[in-house]
């Protein structure tokens, strides 16, 4: 006898003491009364499906019941909600299909280590790898209870925290995308990017916060609820307001409710897993400093895959290790570094800009990931200790610190890790001579060298940690301040990307740390230089446009395909819009393990052309000028103008120190020597000077949230003054 069944039907074989059911069936589903086997012997009834078959026990005597139960699809990520898989399986990095899976694999391989730690919050939190993942599946019930399916896109608005971390993976879980920003951005920002993503709802960092945003959304948008992170929810400002508010723990005691009640019962069985596809859309990111023309970055899964699996080429991160977290973790440099650190079971502390010395102190940190603003401020942070130092100890140490840093230079010399745009390399007589030359030089050096580790150096490692490495990205590395970290022992790895690249697609490894340089291509990259005028590949050592293309490229600008197009071409090659040259490759010389590597100029957009004719880039004279101790903050001027200007902010402490009698005058003057002193051997030199005291600041709009200076708003606001000092 058989029955055939429809799919998706449930069906159910019982006696009258006992029932068994089966799962989802499939179209071929057979539902047999047949003879006896060898292996079950006695008769009963077998499930056949496709290929596979289970036996089913018979009964003294049965009823057959077939229920039409339209199954519910419930997407999810493949290995961390899934339990067809063994620990094995999800234990392999090459079988992550979605981004949320990695918890499992963290979670099976860290257990009861410590994950992360989030001091600064009320309550303090110290979750271990297994409690996070935990807290990450309740977080994506949480949101399946409140209706969140999948392609829904939900706003997250918040700081860095541990549980902006749980939110963003609880929402990429259940197969909806995340709209991500930072608490510190306009209303009118956070609103327009809110609308244009067509967001349903929103989480935010705490009562305070929305408090601020509340009036615009409420009356402009549509919130189907609100989840507030941090804070309660009495704190709100609720007049009038008919949104559901949730509190973080509402949604997580949800989730674990609705997950306890599932795994009581037979309701699991009322769900059609559909996993969650590499190509599905993870997140949108909107690039800093959106206006007008929203541009939101529309990631992957296999985007961000791309970046877990392959960042430990170049941050061999191993368990136990402890990174320090303060960059806003919505930006992708900040988002992909933390992705992949928790597969490698590091011990995550939250910092931020207020605690950053106290806490690099206190918790030593193993690496630290941040912008290049942060190392500059911790190099002029040595300085000015060093400044403050008695004469004697203060001569000491520049000595010492200008001996280590010649040292390097020769040993950069030696090892054949000098930049170069030669396409030749030298004859082998010259290479010989260079090299020998370097060698004997850094011998004599080598013993003042190791006399600064001992008296000076140990001292500033005590201070600041990062014992394995300092990652560098999200923007250009001064020289200067590469060069001073080299000499005094602290490792920086620079990289480079772009929000649309996920971000990473060069960096530096310890094995070929070349200074000045971006390092060399991810997995799976590709570089090519282009001619900004006609697009042609430029050879190696030319400056020109930087194209990339590869596995982390965005899938494109949400809603915006003409823009897409501009930057994205049919066969995938990305205009960064940034200049940049590649090393050519060198078999001698002082160049000979630098091939290859990535060199950034600037941006494009950035360059400034004088009405001479004459093209300017302005990072190289910023970056000069900062190396002065006087000068805090700097943007170069003179698009269209006959020559360069400046608009300084100087640090008026520092300017004291020098001359305590210090007047509007005498500091312009100051300003103007130390502009002079440190930018002499660029290839422009600055002519009149604007000194204002107000700072660029992320507040007043004139940095961006990962603390670039925003150019053309600082123009802006600066216009009157600027024409006044052309005239």
């Amino acid at each position: 006898m058989q029955i055939r069944l429809k799919p998706d039907y449930s069906f159910f074989i019982a006696s009258s003491s006992t029932m068994a059911s089966t799962s989802s069936l499939g179209p071929s589903t057979l539902l047999s009364y047949g003879s006896p086997s060898r292996q079950f012997p006695d008769f009963g009834f077998r499930l056949i499906s496709g290929h596979e078959s289970v036996r089913i026990p018979s009964f003294r005597r049965f009823r057959v019941h077939c229920e039409s139960k339209e199954k519910e699809v419930k997407p999810s990520s493949p290995f961390l909600e899934s339990s067809s898989f063994s620990g094995d399986a999800a234990l392999r990095s090459s079988e992550w299909k979605a981004v949320p899976d990695i918890w499992r694999s963290s979670a099976e391989k860290y257990g009861d280590r410590v994950a992360l730690v989030d001091p600064y919050h009320d309550p303090p939190l110290k979750l271990t790898y297994k409690q996070l993942e935990q807290e990450i599946l309740d977080f994506a019930e949480g949101l399946r209870v409140l209706g969140v399916k999948a392609d829904e896109k939900i706003a997250l608005f918040a700081d860095n925290s541990c549980r902006w971390l749980v939110s963003d993976q609880g929402i990429m879980a259940t197969g909806a995308v995340n709209v991500v920003r930072g608490s510190r951005s306009s209303v009118e920002e956070l609103l327009q990017i809110y609308r244009h993503s067509e967001s349903v709802a929103i989480v935010v960092d705490n009562p305070e916060f929305f408090n601020r945003i509340a009036e615009s959304f409420t009356s402009k948008a549509s919130l189907r609820f609100l989840i507030l992170l941090w804070g309660e929810k009495s704190s709100l400002v609720t007049q009038g307001m008919q949104i559901p508010v949730y509190s973080y723990a509402e949604i997580i005691n949800q989730g674990q409710e609705s997950r306890a009640k599932l795994s009581a019962s037979n309701d699991t069985r009322s769900y059609r897993n559909q996993f969650i596809d590499s190509d599905d859309t993870a997140a949108i990111m909107y690039t800093s400093g959106t206006t007008g023309n929203p541009k939101g970055v529309m990631l992957t899964h296999r985007n961000l895959l791309h970046q877990i699996k392959h960042l430990s080429k170049y941050v061999p991160a191993q368990a136990g290790d402890k990174f320090l977290s303060m960059l806003p973790s919505w930006h992708a440099y900040e988002r992909a570094s933390e992705y992949f650190i928790f597969t490698c079971g590091v011990e995550q502390m939250y910092t931020s800009i207020r605690y950053l010395k106290d806490d690099l102190k206190r918790y030593q940190p193993n690496y630290i990931v941040s912008v290049p603003l942060v190392y500059e401020t911790l190099y002029s942070g040595i300085q000015k200790q060093i400044s403050a130092s008695s004469a004697g100890r203060k001569f000491l140490a520049l000595t010492l610190i200008k001996v280590s840093m010649a040292y390097m230079e020769m040993k950069r010399i030696y090892e054949g890790m000098c930049l170069t745009k030669e396409q030749k390399p030298p004859m082998y007589i010259v290479a010989f001579v260079d090299w020998l030359w370097a060698r004997v030089i850094a011998a004599l050096l080598w013993p003042l060298h190791m006399l600064a580790k001992k008296l000076i150096y140990k001292k500033i490692h005590s201070s600041i940690g990062i014992s394995k490495a300092g990652i560098s990205g999200g923007g250009s590395l001064p020289i200067h301040v590469d060069k001073f970290f080299e000499a005094i022992g602290v490792i920086l790895q620079n990289g480079y990307g772009l929000t649309e690249t996920s971000p990473v697609v060069c960096a530096r490894t310890l094995s070929c740390n070349v200074l000045g340089s971006a390092g060399h291509p991810m997995h799976g990259t590709e570089f090519k230089i282009v001619d900004p005028e006609t697009n042609n590949v430029l050879p190696p050592g030319s400056k020109g446009i930087i194209k990339v293309r590869g596995p982390q490229v965005m899938k494109g600008y949400y809603k915006n395909p003409s823009t897409t197009k501009q930057v994205l071409n049919e066969s995938g090659w990305f205009n960064t819009g940034d200049t940049g040259w590649i090393a050519p490759h060198h078999s001698k010389g002082r160049s000979r393990h630098c091939g290859g590597v990535i060199v950034l100029e600037g941006r494009a957009k950035d360059t400034i052309v004088l009405s001479t004719g004459e093209n300017v880039e302005p990072l190289e004279i910023e970056e000069a000028a900062m190396r002065s101790r006087v000068i805090e903050q700097i943007v170069v001027i003179g698009q269209d103008r006959r020559r360069l200007g400046a608009i300084i902010i100087p640090n008026k402490e520092e300017a004291q120190r020098v001359d305590p009698e210090t007047s509007k005058e005498t500091l312009k003057s100051l300003v103007y020597q130390e502009l002079r002193k440190w930018t002499s051997e660029c290839s422009f030199q600055v002519g009149p000077v604007l000194i204002v005291d107000d700072p660029f600041t992320i507040d007043n709009g004139l940095m961006t949230p990962t603390m670039k200076i925003r150019r053309d708003m600082v123009v802006a606001k600066y216009k009157e003054e600027i024409d006044q000092l052309y005239s």
